[in-house]
């Protein structure tokens, strides 16, 4: 089954591409991870969903598969089959756990997915060496079966791991800033998210074929995609539905996160900008009513307008990318659908 046809007759075709990667992605997922070093497989197959904290196994991946999608369908995009590209999507997905496992721990975060963190439940150190392990296990899987593009692809992927760790190292820093610019924050978010968005796509392009040089364009896609992404998920930070994110309300400006709708809203210039200034400057725990003041102040302080602008400006600049790369019809309308699913969604 392709993209297309997995996609074919669907009310919403991004989630069925979504449901599709899954499936696709899943059992291979499932199987690298169980080679994993025993004493961190257990902790592993809990943060990817694929076990209780007990050790029980569950029936699938709980992940959202945003990433696998992008490289199977860019696989087909140029030409190739998706199953070549499967590798390559479990890769993807064990860096962007990695990531995560490493995020929970600097961030503080008890739920992700409705459940304790790995931090929260098993302790920091069984958090930060399961991050090492999926990143180690991540280039393992690329090298697993020599090719023409096995070199490319694990230079690639090493080259988004480095940008993205430059771009959490800079969210650190931008804790600690009294002022951050929203083109500051942007290139931020860029590496942090973009860079494995857009080496998703890349890798599906190399697994399915192409050379380097026609894999460009779908990265700056997934780039570009992946910097929308991550705004919508500042917006869902400040107003998303503990029930549908697994994380609690208001998370964001509880950790007094500077995301791009805060950063737009603090240099509105508005009377609700400097007041939300203040609230952030205040070393109080903020109270619910509190976080619901606050949001309302980055509302009417431009900062949710400004978001979804921003927002709007990065999905047309994919979608030139994507125009570029001159990907079969089909796999065009598959990836538009997909950016589409990514940036309307509410969790």
């Amino acid at each position: 089954m392709t993209a297309s046809t997995a996609s074919a007759g669907s009310t919403d075709p991004g989630v069925a591409v979504l449901e599709w990667a899954r499936e696709l992605t899943g059992p291979a997922l499932r199987s690298w991870t169980e080679r994993l070093p025993p004493a961190v497989a257990g902790w592993a197959g809990y943060h990817l969903g694929l076990q209780d904290e007990a050790g029980r196994p569950l029936r699938g991946y709980w992940g959202k598969a945003v990433r696998p999608a992008l490289v199977l369908t860019c696989a087909e995009a140029v030409g190739g089959g998706a199953r070549d590209a499967v590798r390559a999507a479990v890769a993807v997905e064990l860096v962007h756990n990695f990531s995560l496992l490493h995020d929970d721990v600097i961030d503080q975060d008890a739920l992700r997915r409705h459940r304790p963190t790995v931090w929260k439940l098993f302790g920091v150190p069984a958090a930060v060496l399961t991050g090492d392990a999926l990143l180690a296990l991540a280039h393992r899987v690329l090298a697993a079966v020599p090719g023409p593009e096995t070199v490319s692809s694990i230079a690639m992927l090493s080259g988004a791991v480095e940008e993205l760790v430059e771009g959490e190292a800079l969210d650190v820093v931008f804790e600690r800033r009294s002022e951050v610019t929203t083109a500051e924050y942007a290139a931020m978010a860029t590496a942090k998210t973009g860079s494995l968005m857009g080496a998703a796509c890349g890798l599906g392009a190399l697994a399915g074929g192409a050379d380097a040089e026609r894999a460009l364009p779908l990265v700056e896609f997934g780039r570009h995609l992946g910097l929308a992404f991550q705004i919508v998920d500042d917006l869902l930070g400040v107003f998303g539905d503990p029930r549908t994110t697994g994380k609690p309300v208001g998370s964001d400006i509880a950790a007094r996160k500077k995301t791009y709708p805060v950063l737009a809203a603090l240099a509105s210039g508005a009377a609700q900008g400097r007041t939300l200034a203040g609230l952030y400057a205040s070393g109080d725990p903020l109270s619910e009513a509190d976080l619901r003041w606050a949001a309302l102040l980055v509302t009417d302080a431009g900062g949710v307008r400004a978001a979804r602008l921003a927002v709007e400006r990065e999905l047309e600049a994919a979608f030139a990318a994507l125009a570029e790369a001159e990907p079969a019809a089909d796999s065009r309308r598959d990836l538009t659908a997909l950016a589409h699913v990514l940036t309307r969604r509410n969790a």
